[in-house]
């Protein structure tokens, strides 16, 4: 069984700062892109940022030089660092990888995490 677990969020003011972890556990064989999404109230889920294993990293325009996602492959671990923060960034944030699991080790699937809610104050 494969797990995503994150951390973090919360209530924090315009312009301040938010760190989301995410750490993946379980019967993993081997992890791709891992990243980050988020769902705006009565919006659909959007991309926040994804980072390859190499350390290749994608950002949504609207968070580009603001948000930095960072990764850690022997804790199978990322971290989206959210700086300069703005009430449209908040959301329900998940952490998403893509896992070969140690059961089915032939194909790469999409694991979510459970969510975690990030509310920007004005």
């Amino acid at each position: 069984q494969v797990q995503l677990v994150e951390s973090g969020g919360g209530l924090v003011q315009a312009g301040g700062s938010l760190s989301l972890s995410c750490a993946a556990s379980g019967s993993i064989s081997m992890i791709d892109r891992m990243g980050w999404y988020r769902q705006p109230p009565g919006e659909e889920r959007e991309l926040v940022a994804t980072i390859s294993t190499s350390g290749s990293t994608r950002f949504a325009d609207s968070v580009k030089g603001r948000f930095t996602i960072s990764r850690d492959n022997a804790k199978k671990t990322i971290v989206l660092q959210m700086n300069s923060l703005k009430p449209e960034d908040t959301a329900e944030y998940f952490c998403n990888a893509r896992i070969r699991s140690s059961a089915m080790p032939v194909s790469f699937l999409d694991y979510w995490g459970q969510g975690t809610q990030v509310t920007v104050a004005s």
